[in-house]
C-alpha cells in the first residue's frame, strides 16, 4: 500500500475541480450547510473553552502559643477548638448533602426521560 502525502496544491486542485464542474443547486446548498456546521462547531468550542477562574483568597492564620502553658490550658483550648471543628465538619457535611440531593434530583429527571 502506497501512502500519499497531502499537499496544499493538490487540495486546492480538488477544490477548483469541484467548482469547475457545473453543480446542481442542492449540491451547493449542502456544501454551504456543511461549511456552516463545521464553522458553528469550531466557534462553539472556542466560546466554551474560556472559563474565568474563580478568585478565592486562601489565607492560613497560625496561632502562636506560649511555651510555658500548662496542661490544663492546653486541654481547655483543645475543647474550644474541638467544638469549632465539629461545627465546621457538620457544615461541610450539610453542604455535601445538599449538593448530593441536587444531583440526585437531576439524575431522577434523566431516568424519568429514559436517559
Amino acid at each position: 500500500m502506497k501512502l500519499h502525502k497531502i499537499q496544499p496544491g493538490s487540495a486546492w486542485g480538488d477544490v477548483r475541480y469541484f467548482f469547475g464542474k457545473l453543480r446542481e443547486p442542492h449540491q451547493l446548498l449542502f456544501l454551504a450547510l456543511s461549511i456552516a456546521i463545521a464553522a458553528v462547531t469550531l466557534w462553539a468550542f472556542y466560546v466554551e473553552s474560556y472559563a474565568e477562574q474563580e478568585y478565592r483568597r486562601d489565607i492560613v492564620y497560625v496561632q502562636q502559643w506560649r511555651l510555658d502553658r500548662t496542661d490544663a490550658e492546653i486541654i481547655a483550648q483543645q475543647k474550644i477548638d474541638g467544638i469549632e471543628q465539629t461545627r465546621r465538619i457538620g457544615e461541610q457535611k450539610r453542604l455535601e448533602e445538599e449538593k448530593r440531593q441536587s444531583f440526585k434530583k437531576i439524575d431522577d429527571k434523566l431516568k424519568a426521560w429514559g436517559l
